[in-house]
């Protein structure tokens, strides 16, 4: 019986092996799949579905086929691999918003800029398009090499004479393994205008080639390029990153409202999810101001009409488009490509310098193969001319012979012919031997002889050979160049801040208690006498008032500092404008605040000084003085203020330059004054240290930064009010009781707020009700501390002030002053309680 026989089993080393393995994966990928040819600019799949159609004959000027036959060609001669993937290929090969000058002539549904895959391959036609064909123009001139399919049957073009630079004019994206390229499409005149320009000074610098010749990328799609730095980077390293916007202008409608219409998008940008993201924006409102989004592209073009409302400005909107959609995108340049089958990252000059010389070699590789074919003519008409010279000799000799052997062999000893000669002499046919035919021989003798010569001078002279790759470059340029679509804006590529698109202007930003904010020009309340109604200043729900309003500017940046001691940011532009009557929106859509964590103090600062200050006030009457510096950089979650104590609260933050008077006032009718000096800066977290004491069922309701001059204003909550100097007040150390500085009863009702004004103020208040009313401050009367004041407002049964601010004075039309009631006559000889 014999033997059974074993596999025969062979020890490798698993490491060496993977390693060995991996990288032969690697290079097969690099180089036969994923990168294109700095040379034409192609990656095999799409060299081998021009040529297959080309073999196919599926030019310009034919008639289209279907899809299916050019994909059965090309996996069937020369690419192993998926139908899908070659017919995807193909199709963005034919798509106008994919490539800039599209290499294929699609006849169908070929996709859209939607996302909208094409139509099955079954349904689809297709043929070359005329620009392709310059592409593979002269192929058949031995101008280029061939090498073997994967099965060895057929052969196909290892590189195209490509008779435009189309690495550049069309670009090309791939992943390879370990690398990636991602090169952007460019204008063909510009292009070509740099190819010619180098050929004539090959030392031009790449700065003169960007500055004169190529501009920068040319997107199919065309949009706005921002800036040139990030196009110089690329062309000069070879990478870089070009942002790229969606052109988009705003129209005003004649309801009043403006329109922004997007009519061009960044490459390789889906607009259907574009149009979707901005709608989920505005359905999340994190873009603020959109009453309507429609998408109204036509076969005409690309349009996207976004209506805003009449209380926005249309270019905040617009730049928080660019910020937040693909309206905006960065392409990043990657111009890696195979020089001499080996990966390379090109700079722009480079790419070109490969290009010009790949047509070097391709007009030198023509002319030798035209030469070849030139001097096979000639030596067969110096056949014939000798032939006709001793024509009766020859036709005798022919006639004498048994076989066409011994003819041509007779001929070729005879009269020293070759035997090339020799059988086109047997060949020629008898009407040759008419005087007009051999004038004819002469003729086309006499033209080879000159192109024969011609075409030696050019393989002779490497500037001839530049000169006719210039008129070439020149021709293809005339016959297919188009205007430039992407428009490269001057300036750098960052973001347009929103300070740049809105004017300066004051403006008063209100919050209410249960956090509704909004902001209305500072013009939207007209100054009113003392003692009037007020105008409604915010449409609020019964159970809500207005807390907090500030006068501020568009430009300057808000703080917010809530109960729990942190402070958040926000510019002036970013609180949304609402109309005077309206709510405005939640405070917890604009800052990200905790639970149960809602703003006491809101300010405004415009530049961090080194020399300035916050001071903090708790309810308990804790004090506190921080560098202004250490609020710098606040995160958008928000920063600690203060470490605040069990039971407490922020009351008040001030802005001082650390060499002011500082006045705590409490709800009871006490002040304390003293230097801040008096508390030394301490660090952003730290906790204070005793400000002013407080008796029984008292609490701090206001601080204040006295000025020399300054008069101390009270407004109770039943809105009564007073001024009195400052110089009645005098200095204290911090931590005392204080002295009584208003005299309450049940008509005046408790201290709402103490503020420190110079008499040009305006003063704001505003009810639980939502009724404002804005007083010149030099109209309120001045009376001593131990006094009660005057009526600033008439409120309605169990109505109070809830919100007291100072603005700036604003000079308007009065309206009619109302009787009031004056008891500042009515004082006691109460002592101070210090």
């Amino acid at each position: 019986m014999a033997e059974e026989r074993r596999p025969s089993v062979q020890e490798v080393n698993i490491s060496k092996e993977m390693r060995t393995s991996f990288l032969d994966y690697a290079m097969s990928v690099i180089v036969s799949r994923a990168l294109p040819d700095v040379r034409d600019g192609m990656k095999p799949v799409h060299r081998r579905i021009l040529y297959a159609m080309n073999d196919l004959g599926m030019h310009s000027d034919k008639a289209y086929k279907k899809s299916a036959r050019i994909v059965g060609e090309v996996i069937g001669k020369y690419h192993p691999h998926g139908d899908s993937a070659v017919y995807e290929t193909m199709v963005r090969m034919a798509q106008d918003f994919s490539y800039r000058y599209m290499l294929v002539d699609g006849h169908g549904n070929f996709g859209s800029v939607d996302g909208d895959s094409a139509a099955a391959m079954r349904y689809t036609e297709a043929r070359m398009s005329k620009i392709s064909m310059e592409l593979l123009r002269d192929i058949n001139k031995d101008t280029i090499d061939y090498q073997d399919n994967y099965d060895g049957a057929e052969r196909e073009p290892v590189v195209f004479p490509a008779r435009f630079p189309n690495l550049l004019v069309n670009g090309t994206s791939g992943i390879a393994v370990g690398m990636a390229t991602n090169i952007p499409p460019h204008n063909l005149g510009e292009t070509i205008d740099a190819v010619l320009a180098l050929s004539k000074n090959p030392d031009i610098s790449i700065s003169e080639l960007m500055d004169d010749y190529i501009h920068g990328p040319d997107f199919p799609t065309a949009g706005q390029i921002l800036g040139r730095s990030g196009i110089r980077k690329a062309y000069e390293t070879g990478k870089g990153s070009i942002t790229v916007r969606a052109k988009a202008d705003i129209e005003e409608q004649a309801n009043g409202k403006a329109m922004i219409l997007v009519t061009e998008l960044p490459y390789q940008v889906n607009k259907a999810k574009l149009v979707e993201k901005i709608a989920e924006l505005v359905r999340d409102k994190r873009i603020d101001g959109i009453t309507d989004l429609r998408d109204e592209s036509d076969r005409n073009g690309m349009r996207i009409a976004i209506e805003l409302r009449r209380d926005v400005n249309p270019n905040v909107v617009l730049n928080n488009l660019y910020k937040q959609t693909a309206m905006q995108t960065t392409f990043g340049v990657n111009t890696l490509a195979l020089v001499d089958g080996q990966p390379k990252v090109l700079n722009i000059k480079e790419c070109l310098e490969h290009y010009l010389s790949h047509q070097q070699v391709i007009i030198r590789r023509r002319t030798e193969f035209e030469l070849r074919k030139a001097e096979a003519r000639a030596h067969i008409l110096e056949g014939l001319r000798i032939a006709l010279d001793h024509i009766d000799e020859v036709i005798s000799l022919i006639r004498n012979s048994k076989t066409t052997d011994i003819a041509r062999n007779s001929l070729m000893e005879q009269f020293n012919l070759s035997e090339k000669q020799a059988q086109a002499i047997l060949d020629m046919r008898l009407q040759r031997l008419t005087g007009l035919e051999r004038d004819k021989i002469e003729e086309e003798y006499a033209e080879l002889q000159k192109q024969i010569a011609e075409l030696k001078a050019i393989l002779a002279d490497e500037e001839k050979i530049l000169e006719i790759i210039r008129e070439e470059l020149t021709e293809v340029k005339e016959k297919y160049s188009d205007d430039r679509r992407t428009e490269i804006m001057a300036g750098g590529v960052d973001f347009i801040e929103d300070e740049d698109l809105i004017p300066v202007e004051n403006i008063v930003i209100t919050l209410t208690h249960k956090g509704y904010i909004k902001r209305l020009p500072s013009s939207t309340y007209r100054a009113q006498k003392r003692g009037g109604r007020g105008v409604q200043g915010m449409g609020t729900n019964e159970d809500d008032f207005v807390e907090h309003l500030v006068s501020t500017s568009t430009h300057d940046t808000v703080l917010f500092f809530t109960n729990k001691g942190k402070v958040y940011k926000a510019k002036g532009y970013e609180v949304p404008e609402f109309s005077r009557t309206a709510k405005g929106i939640p405070i917890i859509n604009m800052l990200q605040v905790e639970s149960g964590e809602w703003v006491n103090a809101v300010i405004s600062v415009n530049e961090y000084h080194e020399d300035a200050y916050f001071f903090f006030t708790t309810k308990q009457g804790v004090a506190k003085r921080t560098a202004l510096s250490k609020f710098a950089n606040i995160r958008k979650g928000g920063l600690i203020a203060l470490g605040l104590r069990e039971d407490d609260e922020l009351i008040s933050v001030k802005l001082t330059d650390g060499n002011k008077d500082v006045m705590i006032a409490t709800k009871n009718g006490y002040l304390i004054r003293f230097e801040e000096t008096q508390i030394r800066s301490m660090g952003r977290t730290a906790a204070g240290v005793r400000g002013i004491s407080l008796r029984d069922d008292d609490e701090v309701v206001s601080m204040e930064i006295l000025e020399e001059g300054s008069k101390i204003l009270h407004v109770t909550n039943k809105g009564y009010g007073k001024q009195t100097p400052e110089t009645e007040y005098r200095r204290i150390n911090r931590g005392g009781k204080g002295v009584f500085t208003c005299k309450l009863n049940d008509k005046t009702g408790h201290v709402a707020a103490v503020k420190a004004v110079n008499g040009k103020e305006d003063l704001m208040l505003i009810t639980v009700a939502g009724v404002l009313i804005r007083i010149p401050v030099k109209d309120i009367s001045e009376t001593g501390r131990n006094t009660m004041g005057v009526r600033l407002i008439r409120l309605q049964d169990e109505e109070e002030v809830a919100t007291v601010a100072k603005v700036e004075h604003e000079e308007e039309e009065e309206t009619e002053e109302i009787p009031i009631e004056d008891t500042s006559k009515d004082s006691n000889n109460e002592t101070d309680n210090e």
